[in-house]
């Protein structure tokens, strides 16, 4: 059975595409066969697809048995109005049929589907599902990458507790960027003295997805 792992974050803008792409590269650096599928992107303007782009150049750069899939494969829902999927589909059903398929198809070329979302867990895709019910529903564990700016203790416990309450197994890494140097002082000790195992996007990317291949 092929391992599903989706991406998520505490918010948009934090880093999923960037991480998705060096989890690619070390899944593939293990040996793995490796895939990538973004359900939904929106902001898709005259076909340009930002993040799914970057997301086929990587995987078809790891796994030649991508080298013929299309960009509307890797997304298989787009909108072009930048906003929630339930917004920009100007409230339209989701087709989630559309995406089993497109996930059944990629599957067959791989052993690691990364599944990256679209915004937070509770962005709406439609009146039904928010992006956290759709972790439950292609039964993927979650990777929930979060910011190392002031706030992110408030915003990683949050999302971490939605997904816990729910049963969703998951792993909390911190993408930390430029301009985040008071991370070490106003925010990494509250997590260390509570027990969170401080795994950071830019250096354990080997032991993340050890962890996340045996949730």
């Amino acid at each position: 059975m092929v391992k599903r792992i989706f991406i998520t974050a505490t918010n948009t803008d934090i880093g999923k595409t960037y991480t998705t792409k060096l989890l690619l590269k070390e899944f593939a650096s293990k040996g793995f066969r490796v895939g990538v599928i973004k359900p939904i992107e929106t902001g898709v303007v005259g076909g340009v697809y930002l993040d799914g782009s970057e997301l086929l150049e990587a995987v078809q750069g790891l796994n030649g048995e991508f080298r013929d899939i299309k960009v509307s494969e890797i997304v298989p829902i787009s909108y072009e109005l930048p906003a929630a999927p339930f917004v920009a589909s100007g409230c339209e059903k989701f087709d989630i049929k559309k995406v089993d398929m497109a996930i059944a198809k990629l599957e067959s070329f791989c052993e690691i589907l990364l599944i990256e979302g679209a915004g937070g867990l509770y962005v709406p895709v439609d009146k039904e599902y928010m992006m956290i019910d759709l972790i439950e529903y292609f039964r993927a564990s979650a990777l929930l990458v979060t910011h190392c700016s002031l706030g992110c203790i408030n915003d990683t416990l949050l999302s971490k507790n939605a997904l816990d309450a729910k049963g969703i197994k998951n792993l909390v890494v911190f993408n930390c960027k430029s301009g985040d140097e008071s991370f070490a002082k106003v925010s990494e000790p509250y997590f260390l003295e509570t027990g969170f195992e401080v795994l950071k996007v830019s250096s354990d990317m080997d032991k993340i997805c050890d962890v996340l291949y045996n949730l």
